[in-house]
């Protein structure tokens, strides 16, 4: 026996790893290889879900195709019932999942679908789960989808194509704007897969144009589309898509089936199969028995305080201060965080969270410092406006507070930048006057 041969039959010979050498690997990660003992195991209810468990809030999805045809196949195979919110012209979804999942005392979860064999992440999805009536959870998606955009446009689609409810939410467009943005949608629903018979359009501004718009996006498709009211908070939001998903629970059988079919499919047949709907969001007329095959019921959602009672609740001048510029156009997430620590203090928004901007806030914060120190040009906190792909960022001091800074993300299709560094310069009186020089 050669050498090589005796190198490779003695675990413990020199250059060779201990028989538990690959312990520590197997500890930091949450998806070393399992071997099941049967048929039942591996169809256990962890498989009928998409992707794996790989932390608290967050699920993981391995392919080895695009995103989106991955996304469909789950969805053929599963037949999983969400709820899918998508926007336009605003960035509205995520913030009415991060209030949904804080007003049920829940939080928002991820799901990251990965490149088979690299582990390269492709795209991150979020998502909130909402308690049913008889124990189990409906998932509502964000289409806000981190990935590039050929990703995030095809993963977009099939959330809202393969949803038992697709929600679009319309920012303020003129009526020529919105009829192009919706007509990709249209197109869509014609050529297929388009599962979906139910779609509610949730205006953010006047709602006279989309309703208009939205029943020409109807025209031979057979997807049932409604518009609500103008809608201006997200407990307003959820109202109505939760009035909207109690309705769909009153479909008998037959519908449910016919529901399920692709646009044309019925034959002659081509208008929406559910009845029609009364005003959107009003509670339903009837309450009846239910199917067996009938959706999840939602239990309603937590009470979201007003603004007045907001006002008045006790709070400290820095959440005030977050929460008033989360209100600002465009604005995505923004958090005070200690510049020495990088710890977060207070947040408000969506995604990205509090850690992530804090943590980077910093790093920006210490590398413009830097600059500025060996440059000469002095050591004062900077102060910057920075524009990304798709968003922009605002790094700035607060006042009457040595050793805080804000980090904020605002949405660059629905944020103008010179704007809203002016509408933060002027939250700056919520800690009292400028100081005299």
């Amino acid at each position: 026996m050669n050498n090589s041969d005796s190198a490779r039959s003695t675990p413990t010979a020199a250059g060779a790893p201990a028989p538990d050498a690959w312990q520590a690997t197997r500890a930091q990660t949450s998806l070393a290889t399992q071997m099941l003992k049967d048929e039942d195991e591996y169809l256990a209810p962890e498989k009928h879900d998409i992707g794996r468990q790989t932390g608290v809030n967050e699920r993981e999805l391995f392919v080895s195709c695009d995103p989106a045809l991955a996304m469909q196949q789950q969805f053929e195979h599963l037949h999983p019932e969400f709820i899918a919110v998508h926007d336009i012209a605003t960035a509205s979804s995520r913030r009415l999942l991060a209030g949904i999942a804080a007003a049920g005392g829940r939080a928002v979860q991820k799901l990251v679908i990965r490149r088979q064999g690299y582990g390269t992440a492709l795209a991150s999805l979020e998502f909130v789960e909402l308690p049913a009536a008889d124990g189990g959870v409906l998932r509502m998606y964000s289409t806000e989808v981190d990935a590039d955009t050929v990703a995030r446009h095809g993963l977009s689609r099939m959330l809202l194509a393969f949803s038992r409810l697709g929600v679009i939410m319309v920012g303020d467009l003129p009526a020529h704007s919105i009829a192009s943005a919706l007509k990709p949608f249209q197109e869509f629903m014609l050529s297929g897969p388009w599962p979906n018979r139910q779609l509610l359009l949730l205006p953010l501004a006047s709602g006279n144009a989309l309703a208009a718009q939205g029943a020409e996006l109807a025209r031979g498709t057979g997807v049932n589309v409604r518009t609500t009211p103008q809608v201006t908070r997200p407990a307003d939001a959820w109202g109505f898509i939760n009035g909207t998903w109690a309705r769909l629970g009153e479909l008998g059988p037959t519908d449910v089936r016919r529901a399920a079919m692709p646009a044309g499919a019925a034959g002659s047949s081509a208008t929406a199969p559910s009845r029609p709907m009364d005003v959107v969001g009003k509670p339903p007329a009837v309450a009846g028995a239910r199917a067996a095959t009938d959706p999840l019921t939602m239990r309603p959602m937590p009470s979201v305080s007003s603004a007045a009672a907001r006002a008045a609740a006790p709070r400290s001048l820095l959440d005030r201060y977050v929460q008033q510029l989360a209100e600002l156009p465009g604005m995505v997430s923004c958090c005070v965080f200690d510049v020495a620590s990088g710890l977060e203090v207070t947040h408000a928004g969506a995604s990205p969270g509090a850690a992530d901007l804090a943590m980077h806030g910093k790093a920006l914060l210490a590398g413009m410092s830097a600059s500025s120190r060996s440059l000469g040009l002095g050591h004062t906190l900077p102060e910057a406006a920075i524009t990304l792909g798709s968003h922009h960022l605002l790094l700035r001091a607060v006042p009457g507070h040595p050793g805080l800074a804000l980090h904020a993300a605002l949405d660059k299709a629905s944020a103008n930048l010179t704007l809203a560094r002016l509408q933060v310069q002027r939250m700056d009186t919520l800690f009292g006057p400028p100081a005299r020089t």
